[in-house]
């Protein structure tokens, strides 16, 4: 039978290994990919609340014309 922890520092050498390899951003292009996310979303939330305001005068005249 394998030894389980053996198999573990293996995978988590292995791991490391490989976060070696990858290239991470220096700080101020986190810092400008995080601006952008964050702009984004804001974006997209007022789109959508707009979006979803407007959809709801419009059924609710349709619905007035209705009754």
């Amino acid at each position: 039978m394998k030894n389980p922890f053996r198999s573990i520092r293996i995978f988590l050498g292995e791991i490391v290994d490989e976060l070696k390899k990858a290239s991470w951003p220096t700080w101020s292009e986190l810092r400008d990919s995080t601006v952008v996310v964050i702009v984004a979303a804001i974006i997209l939330g007022v789109f959508t609340s707009i979006s979803d305001f407007s959809l709801y005068q419009v059924v609710d005249l349709f619905t007035s014309w209705v009754r």
